[in-house]
């Protein structure tokens, strides 16, 4: 996906909200929106967002030297995520279509993206996304691959809605791989947080090798390209990934919440929509 003028000023709020987690020092704040000022200039339009994003979190760890600021964050929604675990399980086995329920919880973890200058209610958010209509529903399709693939290539976004990634990875039953930033880049799940959230235990975990908030394959690492590239079965969580990833050849499943309105309107959906989008389905 292209960069649109409205990410713009999204580039300075978010610049501006993780230096202020990283640092409680105005100077290096300053010295942070001066940078990305300077960047603003000569964004290549054509590229994604999250390549823009990446110039401007390695700027942020390097005027501020904290390199992972959303950390103590990210435990706390892990925890939190944990502690639902079990009702959610439980109302998986309840559901009268159990991979679809599974689904839906998972795209409701992706609202907690420290990337959108929005609030969010993990409780209030499961129980709306149950209920709440999709405005991309490839579910037939999703169904049909997920039955013939013989393993998952899971591509995760944030730390948080990882625990719910487990519940999907569990109805799915089938040998996952589970795909992680290769280094702290806002809340996005690494390796650490993804073993905290209990994925050791129900898939393998590998990183990307991507630095940027967002799966970009020309900054992936070779083990994760030779397995993109040959992967029967691919999901793809959240914005991000879906500002990466949308233009690839390869089959994807997208899901996710449009939290935005750059990306529902990329989507030709409504903001706050669900979407389980499939592409390069024929």
């Amino acid at each position: 996906m292209k960069t649109y003028l409205e990410c713009i000023p999204c580039f300075v709020n978010q610049a501006f909200k993780t230096a202020n987690i990283a640092t409680n020092d105005p100077d290096k704040v300053k010295a942070v929106l001066d940078s990305v000022g300077d960047m603003i200039k000569s964004i290549p339009m054509e590229n994604t967002p999250p390549e823009t994003g990446n110039h401007i979190y390695q700027k942020i760890r390097e005027i501020t030297s904290n390199h992972d600021p959303y950390k103590e964050i990210k435990k706390a929604h892990i925890q939190e995520a944990k502690y639902l675990y079990p009702k959610l399980k439980n109302l998986i086995k309840e559901s009268s279509d159990q991979l679809l329920t599974a689904i839906r919880i998972a795209i409701a973890g992706n609202v907690i993206d420290m990337g959108v200058d929005k609030d969010f209610n993990i409780i209030n958010d499961i129980q709306k996304i149950l209920k709440q209509d999709f405005a991309i529903f490839d579910y037939e399709a999703f169904k049909d691959q997920c039955n013939k693939a013989k393993s998952v290539l899971y591509i995760g976004d944030n730390a948080g809605e990882s625990v719910f990634d487990c519940l999907l990875i569990e109805e799915m039953s089938k040998p996952t791989v589970f795909v992680v930033r290769d280094i702290p880049v806002l809340n996005d799940c690494i390796i650490d947080d993804a073993i905290d959230s209990g994925l050791g235990e129900v898939s393998e975990i590998i990183s990307s090798g991507s630095t940027a908030p967002a799966t970009i394959l020309n900054l992936c690492n070779d083990d994760f390209l030779n397995r993109f590239n040959s992967a029967d079965f691919i999901i793809s969580k959240g914005q991000g990934n879906y500002e990466g990833l949308s233009k690839v050849d390869q089959k994807v499943f997208f899901l996710l919440k449009a939290k935005c309105k750059v990306i529902a309107n990329d989507l030709n959906v409504k903001e706050d929509a669900i979407v389980l989008k499939g592409i390069n389905l024929n």
